[in-house]
Protein backbone atom coordinates (compact mmCIF):
# COMPACT_ATOMS: atom_id res chain seq x y z
CA UNK A 1 0.00 0.00 0.00
CA UNK A 2 1.17 3.36 -0.82
CA UNK A 3 2.48 5.53 1.80
CA UNK A 4 -0.40 8.19 3.70
CA UNK A 5 -0.60 11.18 1.34
CA UNK A 6 -0.16 14.62 3.18
CA UNK A 7 0.02 15.14 6.81
CA UNK A 8 -3.45 14.61 8.31
CA UNK A 9 -2.64 16.91 11.18
CA UNK A 10 -1.19 20.12 8.92
CA UNK A 11 -3.10 21.85 6.46
CA UNK A 12 -3.48 25.22 4.01
CA UNK A 13 -5.77 27.56 3.22
CA UNK A 14 -7.14 28.85 -0.08
CA UNK A 15 -8.97 31.76 -0.17
CA UNK A 16 -10.11 32.89 -3.69
CA UNK A 17 -11.01 36.20 -4.25
CA UNK A 18 -12.42 36.63 -7.76
CA UNK A 19 -12.38 39.96 -8.40
CA UNK A 20 -9.74 41.75 -11.10
CA UNK A 21 -9.46 45.03 -12.42
CA UNK A 22 -8.97 44.31 -15.67
CA UNK A 23 -9.01 40.39 -17.04
CA UNK A 24 -5.97 39.81 -18.75
CA UNK A 25 -5.96 38.24 -22.02
CA UNK A 26 -3.63 35.04 -21.15
CA UNK A 27 -5.99 34.37 -18.24
CA UNK A 28 -8.46 31.36 -17.88
CA UNK A 29 -8.56 31.14 -14.49
CA UNK A 30 -12.28 31.79 -12.33
CA UNK A 31 -12.48 35.75 -12.70
CA UNK A 32 -14.84 38.51 -13.15
CA UNK A 33 -14.72 42.24 -14.10
CA UNK A 34 -14.71 44.19 -10.56
CA UNK A 35 -17.27 47.02 -11.66
CA UNK A 36 -16.47 50.75 -10.45
CA UNK A 37 -20.20 51.07 -8.54
CA UNK A 38 -21.45 52.39 -5.52
CA UNK A 39 -22.98 51.06 -2.06
CA UNK A 40 -24.39 48.07 -3.62
CA UNK A 41 -21.22 46.38 -5.46
CA UNK A 42 -19.62 47.07 -1.86
CA UNK A 43 -22.14 45.28 -0.06
CA UNK A 44 -22.05 42.29 -2.47
CA UNK A 45 -18.10 42.24 -1.92
CA UNK A 46 -18.88 42.64 1.59
CA UNK A 47 -21.38 39.37 1.42
CA UNK A 48 -18.71 37.41 -0.36
CA UNK A 49 -16.45 38.14 2.54
CA UNK A 50 -19.18 36.71 4.45
CA UNK A 51 -19.76 33.67 2.97
CA UNK A 52 -16.31 33.17 2.67
CA UNK A 53 -15.91 33.31 6.55
CA UNK A 54 -19.01 31.33 7.14
CA UNK A 55 -17.44 28.45 4.36
CA UNK A 56 -14.29 28.28 6.40
CA UNK A 57 -15.93 27.91 9.36
CA UNK A 58 -18.64 25.09 8.29
CA UNK A 59 -15.99 23.04 6.12
CA UNK A 60 -13.26 23.46 9.44
CA UNK A 61 -15.98 21.82 11.71
CA UNK A 62 -16.25 19.09 9.22
CA UNK A 63 -12.66 17.86 9.15
CA UNK A 64 -11.70 18.81 13.00
CA UNK A 65 -8.91 21.54 14.32
CA UNK A 66 -5.46 21.09 12.38
CA UNK A 67 -2.17 22.84 12.33
CA UNK A 68 -2.83 25.57 9.84
CA UNK A 69 0.58 26.40 8.16
CA UNK A 70 -0.46 28.74 5.05
CA UNK A 71 -2.89 30.97 4.01
CA UNK A 72 -2.93 32.10 0.36
CA UNK A 73 -4.85 34.54 -1.06
CA UNK A 74 -5.40 34.61 -4.56
CA UNK A 75 -7.99 35.59 -7.59
CA UNK A 76 -8.48 37.27 -9.33
CA UNK A 77 -6.86 40.05 -7.03
CA UNK A 78 -7.35 39.45 -3.66
CA UNK A 79 -5.15 42.64 -3.40
CA UNK A 80 -8.70 44.96 -4.46
CA UNK A 81 -10.69 43.44 -1.44
CA UNK A 82 -10.82 45.74 1.88
CA UNK A 83 -7.82 44.62 4.02
CA UNK A 84 -10.39 44.73 6.79
CA UNK A 85 -12.15 41.49 4.77
CA UNK A 86 -8.61 39.76 4.77
CA UNK A 87 -8.51 39.91 8.44
CA UNK A 88 -11.83 38.72 9.37
CA UNK A 89 -11.02 35.44 7.15
CA UNK A 90 -7.43 35.40 9.28
CA UNK A 91 -9.03 35.76 11.98
CA UNK A 92 -11.71 33.18 11.66
CA UNK A 93 -8.92 30.94 10.45
CA UNK A 94 -7.16 31.66 13.62
CA UNK A 95 -10.51 30.33 15.84
CA UNK A 96 -10.90 27.01 13.91
CA UNK A 97 -7.33 26.32 13.69
CA UNK A 98 -3.97 26.01 14.79
CA UNK A 99 -1.99 28.60 13.89
CA UNK A 100 1.70 27.41 13.29
CA UNK A 101 4.09 30.14 15.25
CA UNK A 102 5.71 30.70 11.45
CA UNK A 103 2.52 30.67 9.85
CA UNK A 104 2.89 32.32 5.92
CA UNK A 105 0.19 34.54 4.91
CA UNK A 106 0.61 35.65 0.99
CA UNK A 107 -1.91 38.04 -0.64
CA UNK A 108 -1.71 38.29 -4.52
CA UNK A 109 -1.54 41.77 -6.12
CA UNK A 110 -1.21 43.89 -8.88
CA UNK A 111 1.64 46.86 -8.89
CA UNK A 112 -0.77 49.48 -9.53
CA UNK A 113 0.10 52.39 -7.68
CA UNK A 114 -3.47 52.14 -6.16
CA UNK A 115 -2.82 48.62 -4.82
CA UNK A 116 0.60 49.41 -3.29
CA UNK A 117 -0.98 51.90 -1.43
CA UNK A 118 -2.55 49.54 0.21
CA UNK A 119 -0.03 47.50 0.83
CA UNK A 120 0.36 48.46 4.65
CA UNK A 121 -3.19 47.53 5.50
CA UNK A 122 -2.72 44.24 4.27
CA UNK A 123 0.28 43.64 6.45
CA UNK A 124 -1.48 44.79 9.70
CA UNK A 125 -4.17 42.30 8.80
CA UNK A 126 -1.51 39.26 8.95
CA UNK A 127 -0.28 39.28 5.52
CA UNK A 128 3.28 38.76 5.75
CA UNK A 129 4.51 37.18 1.94
CA UNK A 130 3.20 39.55 -1.04
CA UNK A 131 3.23 37.47 -4.52
CA UNK A 132 3.42 40.88 -7.12
CA UNK A 133 2.24 40.63 -10.44
CA UNK A 134 5.01 42.28 -12.08
CA UNK A 135 4.99 39.95 -15.23
CA UNK A 136 7.20 42.00 -17.57
CA UNK A 137 9.69 45.04 -16.50
CA UNK A 138 8.91 46.10 -20.67
CA UNK A 139 6.09 48.43 -20.98
CA UNK A 140 5.41 47.37 -24.46
CA UNK A 141 5.62 44.19 -23.33
CA UNK A 142 3.13 44.88 -20.38
CA UNK A 143 0.60 46.18 -23.43
CA UNK A 144 0.67 43.20 -25.30
CA UNK A 145 -0.56 41.15 -21.94
CA UNK A 146 -3.27 43.53 -21.06
CA UNK A 147 -1.78 44.38 -17.81
CA UNK A 148 -3.27 48.12 -16.14
CA UNK A 149 0.24 49.03 -14.85
CA UNK A 150 4.02 49.98 -16.32
CA UNK A 151 7.29 48.90 -15.63
CA UNK A 152 7.59 52.32 -13.26
CA UNK A 153 4.89 51.46 -11.30
CA UNK A 154 6.12 47.76 -11.16
CA UNK A 155 9.73 48.77 -9.57
CA UNK A 156 7.86 51.70 -7.31
CA UNK A 157 5.51 48.60 -6.01
CA UNK A 158 8.00 46.29 -5.59
CA UNK A 159 10.13 49.02 -3.71
CA UNK A 160 7.19 50.00 -1.50
CA UNK A 161 6.51 46.38 -0.83
CA UNK A 162 10.44 45.15 0.03
CA UNK A 163 9.69 47.56 2.63
CA UNK A 164 6.36 46.71 4.26
CA UNK A 165 6.56 42.55 3.57
CA UNK A 166 9.13 40.42 4.96
CA UNK A 167 8.93 38.33 2.26
CA UNK A 168 8.52 39.11 -1.52
CA UNK A 169 7.73 37.24 -4.50
CA UNK A 170 7.44 38.59 -8.11
CA UNK A 171 5.79 36.84 -10.89
CA UNK A 172 7.40 37.42 -14.56
CA UNK A 173 6.19 35.71 -17.91
CA UNK A 174 8.50 35.07 -21.24
CA UNK A 175 8.17 33.31 -24.28
CA UNK A 176 6.30 36.39 -25.56
CA UNK A 177 6.20 36.47 -29.02
CA UNK A 178 9.43 37.67 -30.55
CA UNK A 179 11.31 37.51 -27.39
CA UNK A 180 14.74 36.66 -27.89
CA UNK A 181 17.10 35.18 -24.91
CA UNK A 182 19.13 37.98 -24.74
CA UNK A 183 16.21 40.65 -24.08
CA UNK A 184 15.10 38.01 -21.57
CA UNK A 185 18.56 38.05 -19.87
CA UNK A 186 18.61 41.29 -19.65
CA UNK A 187 14.59 41.79 -18.48
CA UNK A 188 15.69 39.23 -15.89
CA UNK A 189 18.45 41.46 -14.52
CA UNK A 190 16.67 44.21 -13.80
CA UNK A 191 13.84 41.68 -12.12
CA UNK A 192 16.45 40.47 -9.82
CA UNK A 193 17.47 44.32 -8.74
CA UNK A 194 13.77 44.66 -7.35
CA UNK A 195 15.54 42.45 -4.32
CA UNK A 196 12.63 39.74 -4.35
CA UNK A 197 13.87 36.95 -2.80
CA UNK A 198 11.35 34.24 -4.94
CA UNK A 199 10.92 34.48 -8.74
CA UNK A 200 8.09 32.98 -10.21
CA UNK A 201 9.05 32.40 -13.82
CA UNK A 202 6.00 30.97 -16.17
CA UNK A 203 6.21 30.28 -20.08
CA UNK A 204 3.73 32.20 -21.85
CA UNK A 205 1.01 29.07 -22.30
CA UNK A 206 -1.82 29.37 -24.99
CA UNK A 207 -5.50 28.59 -23.00
CA UNK A 208 -8.06 27.47 -24.28
CA UNK A 209 -11.44 29.99 -24.81
CA UNK A 210 -9.09 32.99 -23.48
CA UNK A 211 -8.60 35.89 -26.02
CA UNK A 212 -5.27 35.06 -26.63
CA UNK A 213 -6.33 31.91 -27.98
CA UNK A 214 -8.90 33.70 -30.38
CA UNK A 215 -5.78 35.97 -31.12
CA UNK A 216 -3.91 32.85 -32.21
CA UNK A 217 -6.70 31.40 -33.88
CA UNK A 218 -7.14 33.87 -36.17
CA UNK A 219 -3.77 34.16 -37.22
CA UNK A 220 -2.62 37.63 -35.35
CA UNK A 221 0.46 36.04 -34.07
CA UNK A 222 1.66 32.62 -32.52
CA UNK A 223 3.67 31.88 -29.92
CA UNK A 224 7.75 30.90 -30.22
CA UNK A 225 8.78 27.82 -31.57
CA UNK A 226 9.75 25.14 -29.60
CA UNK A 227 13.55 25.77 -29.62
CA UNK A 228 13.54 29.70 -28.97
CA UNK A 229 11.02 28.36 -25.69
CA UNK A 230 13.78 26.22 -24.73
CA UNK A 231 15.99 28.30 -24.89
CA UNK A 232 14.08 31.00 -22.87
CA UNK A 233 13.67 28.38 -20.02
CA UNK A 234 17.93 27.72 -20.23
CA UNK A 235 18.12 31.42 -19.76
CA UNK A 236 15.61 31.52 -17.22
CA UNK A 237 17.65 29.13 -15.24
CA UNK A 238 21.04 30.44 -15.98
CA UNK A 239 20.25 34.20 -15.24
CA UNK A 240 18.27 32.81 -11.80
CA UNK A 241 20.79 30.37 -10.29
CA UNK A 242 23.61 32.80 -10.77
CA UNK A 243 22.28 35.29 -8.81
CA UNK A 244 21.72 32.88 -5.99
CA UNK A 245 17.78 31.74 -6.62
CA UNK A 246 17.83 28.30 -6.95
CA UNK A 247 15.17 26.58 -9.08
CA UNK A 248 13.27 24.36 -6.25
CA UNK A 249 10.14 23.58 -8.61
CA UNK A 250 9.59 24.07 -12.60
CA UNK A 251 8.85 27.94 -12.59
CA UNK A 252 10.02 28.92 -9.38
CA UNK A 253 13.32 30.00 -7.86
CA UNK A 254 14.30 30.60 -4.23
CA UNK A 255 16.82 32.73 -2.72
CA UNK A 256 17.04 29.09 -0.09
CA UNK A 257 14.66 26.79 1.86
CA UNK A 258 12.96 29.99 3.92
CA UNK A 259 12.24 32.09 1.00
CA UNK A 260 10.33 28.76 -0.88
CA UNK A 261 6.39 28.82 -0.91
CA UNK A 262 5.14 27.32 1.62
CA UNK A 263 1.91 27.18 0.12
CA UNK A 264 2.86 25.68 -3.28
CA UNK A 265 5.17 22.60 -1.77
CA UNK A 266 1.50 21.98 -0.22
CA UNK A 267 0.26 21.05 -3.17
CA UNK A 268 3.54 19.95 -5.13
CA UNK A 269 3.85 17.39 -2.43
CA UNK A 270 0.25 16.29 -1.82
CA UNK A 271 -0.76 17.75 1.30
CA UNK A 272 -3.58 18.88 2.48
CA UNK A 273 -5.40 21.93 1.97
CA UNK A 274 -8.99 23.74 2.27
CA UNK A 275 -10.25 25.86 -0.29
CA UNK A 276 -12.75 28.64 0.19
CA UNK A 277 -14.38 31.36 -2.17
CA UNK A 278 -15.99 30.81 -5.67
CA UNK A 279 -14.95 28.02 -8.12
CA UNK A 280 -11.93 26.84 -5.13
CA UNK A 281 -10.65 23.65 -5.12
CA UNK A 282 -9.26 21.71 -1.89
CA UNK A 283 -8.14 18.44 -1.40
CA UNK A 284 -7.92 16.33 1.65
CA UNK A 285 -7.29 13.66 3.79
CA UNK A 286 -8.98 11.74 6.07
CA UNK A 287 -8.68 9.85 9.60
CA UNK A 288 -8.87 6.48 7.12
CA UNK A 289 -6.42 7.83 4.69
CA UNK A 290 -8.71 8.16 2.23
CA UNK A 291 -8.00 11.19 -0.05
CA UNK A 292 -10.84 13.74 -1.28
CA UNK A 293 -11.07 16.26 -3.81
CA UNK A 294 -13.29 19.26 -2.69
CA UNK A 295 -15.05 22.09 -5.35
CA UNK A 296 -16.88 25.42 -4.79
CA UNK A 297 -19.80 26.85 -6.96
CA UNK A 298 -17.87 28.98 -9.78
CA UNK A 299 -20.26 31.74 -10.04
CA UNK A 300 -20.20 34.25 -6.92
CA UNK A 301 -24.56 34.03 -6.84
CA UNK A 302 -24.23 30.31 -6.54
CA UNK A 303 -21.72 30.25 -4.08
CA UNK A 304 -23.27 33.00 -1.62
CA UNK A 305 -26.42 30.69 -3.00
CA UNK A 306 -24.98 27.74 -2.11
CA UNK A 307 -23.49 28.82 1.64
CA UNK A 308 -26.79 30.73 2.83
CA UNK A 309 -28.96 27.62 2.10
CA UNK A 310 -26.59 24.50 2.42
CA UNK A 311 -24.21 26.05 5.15
CA UNK A 312 -21.29 25.40 3.47
CA UNK A 313 -19.90 25.90 0.09
CA UNK A 314 -18.74 22.64 -1.43
CA UNK A 315 -20.75 21.72 -4.61
CA UNK A 316 -18.91 18.67 -5.09
CA UNK A 317 -16.89 16.35 -2.93
CA UNK A 318 -15.07 13.23 -4.29
CA UNK A 319 -13.14 10.21 -3.23
CA UNK A 320 -10.17 9.72 -4.96
CA UNK A 321 -8.84 6.53 -5.66
CA UNK A 322 -5.44 5.34 -4.92
CA UNK A 323 -4.54 5.47 -7.98
CA UNK A 324 -5.89 8.88 -9.58
CA UNK A 325 -4.40 10.01 -5.85
CA UNK A 326 -1.06 8.59 -7.12
CA UNK A 327 -1.26 10.25 -10.53
CA UNK A 328 -1.66 13.71 -8.95
CA UNK A 329 1.09 13.01 -7.02
CA UNK A 330 3.74 12.20 -10.03
CA UNK A 331 1.68 15.00 -11.92
CA UNK A 332 2.54 17.36 -9.18
CA UNK A 333 5.63 16.20 -7.09
CA UNK A 334 7.79 16.25 -10.68
CA UNK A 335 7.45 19.48 -10.82
CA UNK A 336 9.74 19.77 -7.86
CA UNK A 337 13.51 19.45 -7.66
CA UNK A 338 12.93 16.99 -4.78
CA UNK A 339 10.63 14.40 -7.02
CA UNK A 340 8.64 12.08 -5.25
CA UNK A 341 9.21 9.00 -3.00
CA UNK A 342 8.38 6.01 -5.39
CA UNK A 343 6.77 4.31 -2.44
CA UNK A 344 3.60 6.87 -3.00
CA UNK A 345 3.62 5.85 -6.83
CA UNK A 346 3.41 2.27 -6.37
CA UNK A 347 -0.87 2.00 -7.43
CA UNK A 348 0.03 3.52 -10.56
CA UNK A 349 2.39 0.68 -11.29
CA UNK A 350 4.51 2.46 -13.62
CA UNK A 351 6.24 0.13 -16.31
CA UNK A 352 9.87 -0.40 -15.05
CA UNK A 353 11.22 -0.50 -18.84
CA UNK A 354 9.79 3.12 -19.02
CA UNK A 355 11.51 4.13 -15.73
CA UNK A 356 14.32 3.00 -17.31
CA UNK A 357 14.41 4.78 -20.84
CA UNK A 358 13.80 7.76 -18.70
CA UNK A 359 16.85 7.04 -16.53
CA UNK A 360 18.84 6.31 -19.39
CA UNK A 361 18.27 9.42 -21.26
CA UNK A 362 18.59 11.71 -18.49
CA UNK A 363 15.59 12.90 -17.88
CA UNK A 364 14.73 11.23 -14.47
CA UNK A 365 16.82 9.85 -11.25
CA UNK A 366 16.08 7.48 -9.02
CA UNK A 367 18.10 8.98 -5.43
CA UNK A 368 17.11 7.29 -2.16
CA UNK A 369 13.72 5.70 -3.30
CA UNK A 370 12.68 9.17 -4.96
CA UNK A 371 11.82 9.66 -8.55
CA UNK A 372 13.27 12.69 -9.77
CA UNK A 373 12.90 14.76 -12.87
CA UNK A 374 16.59 16.11 -14.01
CA UNK A 375 17.23 19.74 -15.08
CA UNK A 376 16.88 18.71 -18.92
CA UNK A 377 13.94 16.56 -17.57
CA UNK A 378 11.94 19.50 -16.03
CA UNK A 379 12.45 21.26 -19.47
CA UNK A 380 10.22 18.51 -21.42
CA UNK A 381 8.06 17.08 -18.07
CA UNK A 382 4.87 17.38 -20.29
CA UNK A 383 6.41 14.71 -22.54
CA UNK A 384 7.57 12.78 -19.22
CA UNK A 385 4.55 12.50 -17.19
CA UNK A 386 2.59 11.64 -20.58
CA UNK A 387 5.00 8.41 -20.94
CA UNK A 388 4.73 7.95 -17.37
CA UNK A 389 0.78 8.12 -17.23
CA UNK A 390 0.67 5.97 -20.28
CA UNK A 391 3.07 2.87 -19.29
CA UNK A 392 0.79 3.41 -15.73
CA UNK A 393 -2.28 2.59 -17.88
CA UNK A 394 -0.96 0.13 -19.71
CA UNK A 395 -0.24 -1.68 -16.95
Amino acid sequence: MAEPLGAPDEIGLYVHWPYCARICPYCDFNVVRARKGGRDERDGRSALARAIVADLEAQAARIGRRRLTSVFFGGGTPSLMDSDWAGEILAAAARVFEPAADLEVTLEANPTDAEAGRFAAFAAAGVNRLSLGVQSLDDAALAFLGRNHGATEARRAAEVAARIFPRLSIDLIYARPGQTPAAWRAELGEALALGAEHVSAYQLTIEAGTAFDRAVQRGRWSAPDPDVAAALYEATQDVLEDAGLGAYEVSNHASGLEAQSRHNLIYWRGGDYLGVGPGAHGRLTDARGQRWATLTPARIADYLRRVETAGCGLAERTSLTPREAALERLLMGLRTVEGVPLAELAPLALHPATVEALVKGGLLMRPAGRLVATRRGRAVLDRITLDLAASADAG
